[in-house]
């Protein structure tokens, strides 16, 4: 809880609601992205021109925001096993059920999770502590103007969606 000074100057404490929103998996989006690049491969065609084509070790996940007037929080990442994580947003330009993504269409900077083999359970998960804070900055300046944000999740070096929870934490202005 954070503290608002009252009248007589003396601290008190205030109210500040939290949001925590989990990254939820676009099971239907990561499909029709993974059947694109299996029939230009299939065909033998070209991608477009900076055309950026999904991954195996990749999936489309969002976030739904409820609330539009928000702070960033905090990071909500835990890996249940040793690997690396990358979180990386599409722009408000990327509408999915008209355009294909484009490589343009990828902020940064990304979010960069891991955990190493070497590190104990109760070890907490790595993270390049600036380039997340932008982001997660980023996020909510973005989420003023939108209801829902894509992102592009890689998983690698071992760790796949089984083994990640992710989410992230704003404190809701309240005007």
């Amino acid at each position: 809880l954070a503290n608002q000074e009252r009248q007589d100057g003396k601290a008190r404490p205030s109210s500040q609601v939290t949001l925590d929103l989990p990254f939820r998996p676009d099971a239907h989006l990561t499909e029709v992205m993974r059947q694109r690049a299996q029939s230009l491969q299939q065909r033998g065609g070209k991608r477009q021109d900076g055309e950026r084509l999904l991954r195996p070790h990749e999936a489309i996940y969002r976030l739904d925001f409820s609330q539009q007037a928000l702070r960033f929080a905090h990071w909500g990442v835990r890996l249940v096993r040793s690997g690396r994580l990358t979180v990386t947003a599409t722009s408000q330009l990327w509408t999915p059920d008209l355009t294909h993504l484009m490589n343009r269409q990828l902020l940064e900077p990304a979010g960069v999770f891991w955990r190493a083999e070497s590190d104990g359970d109760d070890t907490p998960v790595h993270q390049y502590e600036a380039d997340a804070q932008e982001f997660g900055e980023r996020i909510a300046e973005m989420a003023k103007v939108r209801k829902t944000m894509y992102f592009l999740l890689a998983f690698e070096e071992g760790v796949g969606p089984d083994a990640v929870e992710c989410s992230i934490s704003f404190q809701v202005d309240q005007k």
